[in-house]
């Protein structure tokens, strides 16, 4: 090794770092020579964006199919966008809770707790409207409704008060209901609110019903899980003959 040439050591740089740098990240526009310079200013949301942020609000919509919806709608049916919004409108200024049954209506009770024909000592009580509608559709039952609108679930900030249970009790004590079927949902939280508004409904002395569980119709034994089929023998009745 020449003189001339100084030895290389660990902590050299090698020929040429001088010029190098490091890349820099897509999208950042920060002047690396100036560390006070600030970032462009965003531009405002445009109503395509708002309109894609609105359809968010829908269950299982993401922000690819929220944007997906937006465009097909003011890409393809213009005056299908228009209709929607006039119906959203619409229903959010004249739908409210029949005050009975606590359902959505239009008038100050719902066509089920104005029918003559449904029996009155009967209140199924339910989560949503939705379930309602599910019960209804089975035409197996002619009584009364309740919908809590929800159930208990305590970490999510939902008690008592949220499910109107003080509109419930007052609904059941009106010396017609004999009998309340508790037709909350078979979860953790549906299975707290029943055990809870079955105490109370218990000590107004109405008879108390669950919803049965077990095999599906037209099930078979090979398929269904072992929780179920648990259920099953555990609430087995007789078969008269």
């Amino acid at each position: 090794m020449s003189a001339a040439e100084p030895p290389r050591g660990a902590n050299s740089a090698p020929r040429g770092a001088a010029q190098r740098r490091e890349p820099q990240a897509w999208g950042d526009h920060t002047n690396a020579r100036d560390p006070s310079a600030r970032p462009a200013p965003r531009e405002p949301l445009s109503s395509l964006d708002g309109l894609a942020r609105a359809l968010r609000c829908l269950p299982g919509v993401g922000p690819k199919a929220a944007q997906r919806m937006a465009l097909h709608l003011l890409q393809h049916d213009r005056d299908g966008a228009q209709r929607l919004a006039q119906a959203l409108l619409d229903a959010t200024r004249s739908v409210r809770h029949c005050e009975r049954c606590n359902t959505f209506t239009e008038g100050a009770l719902c066509a089920l707790c104005q029918s003559t024909r449904r029996d009155p000592t009967q209140l199924c009580v339910v989560e949503t409207p939705a379930d309602l509608l599910m019960v209804e559709q089975t035409q197996a039952y002619s009584g009364l409704y309740f919908v809590l609108m929800g159930r208990l679930s305590p970490l999510d900030g939902i008690g008592p008060k949220e499910i109107r249970l003080e509109r419930l009790l007052e609904r059941a004590s009106d010396g017609l209901v004999r009998e309340a079927i508790l037709a909350t949902n078979f979860t953790n939280e549906g299975e707290a609110t029943a055990h809870y508004l079955g105490e109370l409904l218990s000590a107004r002395g109405l008879r108390v019903t669950r919803l049965a569980r077990g095999v599906p119709v037209g099930g078979e034994l090979e398929y269904v899980d072992a929780g179920t089929l648990a259920q099953a023998l555990r609430e087995r009745r007789s078969i008269g003959i």
